[in-house]
């Protein structure tokens, strides 16, 4: 045998990568400043796509009335037709939403919180007001 011990050496496999020099020099802050970037110009380009031939079949409008501090919010808006309008009630008193011309169904007394919808099938103009509060007025058009 020779005077020298013999050794057992086992290869040592390293695993290198081509992002690793660069991740050393990077910090979690600039990774996380990138990926923000990276997120937002995604999210910019969403709905960029090309149209497709065939049309998608239309969905139902929700549009939401606000009634806070004795005002509607906002006063006219224009939706199309088939439309869901949702008034909600803010206030800390109760209000009822009623057409000035009977062309949809009044809502019962909306207290805080509480809600009323309708929808508008038909092309036309719509104007409403508060029962409790005739001061307070709104309009929808639908077209």
């Amino acid at each position: 045998m020779s005077g020298s011990p013999v050794h057992d050496h086992k290869p040592t496999a390293r695993c290198v990568s081509v992002i690793s020099p660069f991740l050393r020099h990077v910090n979690t802050g600039t990774l996380a400043f990138v990926l923000f970037i990276a997120l937002a110009l995604l999210s910019t380009m969403r709905g960029k796509e090309p149209e497709t031939r065939e049309s998608a079949p239309a969905k139902a409008t929700k549009t939401e009335v606000v009634i806070d501090t004795f005002t509607i919010s906002p006063k006219t808006f224009t939706v199309p037709p088939d439309a869901t309008v949702t008034w909600t009630n803010h206030d800390n008193v109760p209000h009822v939403v009623t057409s000035a011309d009977d062309q949809f169904k009044k809502s019962p007394a909306l207290k805080t919180g509480q809600r009323f919808s309708n929808t508008f099938a038909t092309a036309g103009t719509y104007s409403y007001f508060c029962a409790i509060h005739p001061q307070m007025t709104g309009k929808i058009i639908v077209k």
